[in-house]
């Protein structure tokens, strides 16, 4: 599956750096997931559970508070009050 580079930060400092195949999270509009190659926009996020898949097929999840997505063309960035990792 192809790749997009992932970051995720909060005021602690940054959580994740890398690749990934796809995030899956709430938007203030619902549920949504980014892939490689989707469409540029930014989104509010509401407090929820995050998915991320890994290239290697490993699945981590986390509890985030509100935030902000934004997706480009080179980069995915989320940034978040609070990100704690599930597993």
């Amino acid at each position: 599956m192809k790749t997009f580079k992932l970051k995720i930060s909060s005021p602690d400092g940054d959580i994740f750096n890398g690749d990934a195949v796809k995030i899956s999270l709430r938007g203030t509009e619902g549920e949504l997931a980014v892939m490689a190659g989707h469409i540029p926009f930014v989104t509010s996020v509401v407090p929820c559970k995050c998915k991320i898949e890994l290239d290697n097929e490993t699945v981590k999840t986390a509890s985030l508070e509100a935030g902000l997505l934004s997706v480009s063309s080179d980069i995915v960035i989320l940034l978040s009050g609070s990100f704690n990792w599930d597993n």
